[in-house]
């Protein structure tokens, strides 16, 4: 806690100081449409994973999950799933208000009954809980626990070296997880400029940044931007109200969290997966004719990288590495911005360092 506390003050210095926005403007437009779709295909391979639908598997590594396997736990949950894309699905190209939503409840419906009639066991061992809300209040005297507990810290044992690159690990991470988000959402909501520039950028990274830290301080993992971010512009939110909206539901939820939890992962599977192809739409306006391969290939190497690493950074570090030395082994040098070069170099000696 006391490393992603630091890692969040220096992520307000650099955000004080504009290298993130200057990071972000960096980024060439056609990798930022790329981040967009990467983000679709990533988000929707975590809906996917959720449900259950995609399980590990020794050969292939990621296979179907079979249906008649712990059919009142796990198969169940997957239908219900497959069921819920199809709802939402159907409710979004017919623009009913709130699609995403109505998808979710009514997919968490559809599991209470199958739960009343005996179609869904919960068996916590297997990580299925009961689908039925509990309506106990939600305990907040743990938060003294965990508050302040990232300042009370023992470096014995451990070395200011290992610290560091536990800090720099984090910040990497975080940045271009952040940057990610920031990109494939605003891209979607066509709010980039001509120059695939963000208007008011500054704001957005400086309450990323102070979230970080605050989290720490309160206890908590990294408190970031998350690519489910997407859901509000895919409900047709493009302004500052939505965040505020969505800001006070969540304190709001925090009184019922109990209520919540309940909510299967089955249910929110589908919205993912719907949210996943609004974002993977924006491939058609990837340049893929032969005269601009020097950039497509690494777009498509970023699109790739995201759900295949399971990283929305280790998408944008390949997409960055190869866009520089394709270019730079085709004699576009000149058309490279400096910052890119940066960047290239500093994602190459992450992977040999960190």
């Amino acid at each position: 806690m006391f490393a992603v506390f630091i890692e969040g003050l220096i992520f307000i210095a650099l955000s004080l100081t504009n290298v993130r926005e200057a990071i972000f403007n960096a980024i060439p437009l056609q990798l930022k449409t790329a981040v967009s779709v990467g983000i679709g295909l990533f988000i929707a391979f975590i809906g996917l994973q959720g449900a259950k639908l995609s399980v590990f598997e020794s050969a292939t590594l990621v296979t179907v999950v079979d249906f008649t396997d712990n059919f009142k736990q796990v198969g169940i949950g997957a239908l219900l799933a497959i069921l819920g894309v199809l709802i939402t699905s159907w409710m979004y190209v017919k623009h009913i208000k709130g699609s995403i939503l109505f998808g979710i409840l009514i997919t968490w419906g559809l599991g209470m009954f199958c739960q009343a009639i005996g179609l869904y066991e919960p068996n916590a061992a297997m990580g299925c809980y009961s689908l039925y809300p509990s309506f106990e209040m939600t305990d907040f005297s743990k938060l003294g626990e965990t508050a302040g507990q990232c300042f009370n810290i023992d470096f014995k044992g451990v070395s200011i070296f290992n610290f560091i690159v536990i800090v720099f690990s984090f910040l990497f991470v975080d940045i271009f997880d952040t940057l990610g988000t920031l990109i494939g959402v605003s891209s979607k909501a066509n709010m980039l400029d001509e120059q695939g520039r963000l208007p008011k950028i500054k704001p957005a990274l400086m309450a990323d940044a102070v979230a970080t830290s605050a989290g720490a301080v309160l206890g908590t993992s990294t408190t970031t931007t998350f690519v489910e971010s997407a859901a509000g512009v895919a409900a047709g939110g493009k302004t500052g109200l939505t965040a505020l909206t969505t800001a006070v539901l969540f304190l709001v939820s925090m009184f019922f969290a109990p209520v919540f939890t309940a909510i299967p992962a089955f249910a929110t599977a589908p919205a993912l997966i719907v949210v996943g192809f609004l974002m993977f739409s924006n491939i058609v306006n990837l340049k893929l004719s032969e005269d601009n391969y020097a950039t497509a290939i690494p777009a498509y190497l970023c699109i790739l990288a995201m759900p295949l690493f399971y990283s929305i950074a280790e998408g944008i570090s390949i997409g960055v590495i190869s866009y520089v030395v394709l270019n730079i082994a085709c004699k576009k040098w000149k058309d490279i911005s400096p910052i890119m070069y940066v960047l290239a170099v500093l994602f190459v000696l992450k992977y040999i360092f960190l």
